[in-house]
């Protein structure tokens, strides 16, 4: 597929997209549940235990889908290695080429081995000890990602601030990435129940999501500045390149996650906490699920955007 004047894998672009955002999804329900809902005392509460139930069945369930989606890329990156059709790439000298000898090989199976020990870690997640194991190797998982991309290749002294801001960048946009779906069920859950006790959990949630949110985003601005001044390196080469478009394009998008962010945390979760006011409550977190959702859904698209920049050559050795 030619876009952008590059040639552009569309399967390898989807299978990346989705891994990324599979295992965002992962960690970031993770951190939401130790920094977030578990801090907030909503295990003592029927919407507390209800979210409780409800996110590790999704973390399980996108643990799957970044092991499956991983399974893939690692496929299509032999495909693209050897030269050869994707069926005649599938044996075992090729696959065991790609794994030994290349960058991304030794990558996948860190990743992987770190994949099966959160699964094993989700399987006994009543025991504290695994609790704690699964947030740390989540970390891991989504972290080791930077590994794969473009700086994973930057050689020097630059390449290890490229790694360390890509690594930061990764972790902080899982955050909120996957914090926005526990975010939406605890929103949810805290709907149902109608007792002042939920509307209580919603507005602590709600409020301490927010506080982790502006670390996120904070984190994410400093290193996507980072990051752009090594793949970039001009503003002509963000405006004259299609990878400065793209970055432009993922920047906007960003941009308008933030202002519903903002809208949440200045205006609607203020009246969560309003007493004796349940009609405003309810229309409050109605706003702010709705809010989430159109978050949510922008994230997606993002990493979609993150699934092409990651196949493009960098804008700046375009110029």
């Amino acid at each position: 597929m030619d876009w952008l004047g590059a040639d552009i894998d569309g399967p390898l672009v989807v299978i990346r997209a989705l891994h990324f955002a599979a295992t965002a999804m992962t960690t970031g329900i993770l951190v939401f549940r130790a920094v977030v809902a578990d801090a907030a005392f909503g295990s003592a509460t029927p919407a507390g235990t209800l979210v409780r139930a409800r996110t590790l069945r999704l973390a399980a369930i996108v643990l799957a889908l970044s092991v499956v989606s991983g399974v893939a890329w690692l496929l299509l990156e032999a495909a693209s290695v050897s030269g050869l059709a994707l069926p005649e790439a599938m044996t075992s000298e090729v696959l065991s080429t790609v794994v030994n000898q290349t960058q991304f090989g030794r990558v996948f199976e860190i990743r992987f081995a770190l994949a099966v020990m959160l699964a094993g870690c989700l399987g006994v997640d009543r025991f504290p000890l695994a609790r704690g194991l699964a947030l740390a190797i989540s970390l891991g998982l989504i972290a080791a990602i930077a590994w794969t991309g473009h700086a994973g290749s930057t050689p020097g002294e630059v390449g290890i601030l490229h790694l360390a801001a890509d690594t930061l960048h990764l972790v902080a946009a899982a955050m909120w990435t996957g914090g926005l779906v526990s975010l939406v069920l605890l929103l949810s859950a805290s709907r149902r129940d109608r007792s002042s006790a939920g509307a209580s959990f919603a507005w602590q949630a709600t409020t301490r999501f927010s506080t982790m949110g502006i670390a996120a985003v904070a984190a994410i601005l400093g290193t996507g500045i980072v990051n752009a001044w090594i793949l970039v390196g001009s503003w002509h080469a963000l405006i004259a390149t299609g990878y400065g478009q793209l970055l432009m394009l993922k920047i906007v998008l960003f941009i308008v996650m933030l202002s519903f962010a903002a809208a949440n945390r200045f205006w609607l979760t203020p009246r969560l906490a309003l007493p004796s006011s349940t009609k405003t409550q309810r229309d409050a977190l109605g706003g702010l699920t709705r809010n989430s959702v159109i978050e949510f859904v922008l994230a997606l698209v993002i990493f979609a955007i993150v699934g092409i920049l990651g196949t493009l050559h960098p804008a700046i050795h375009g110029m």
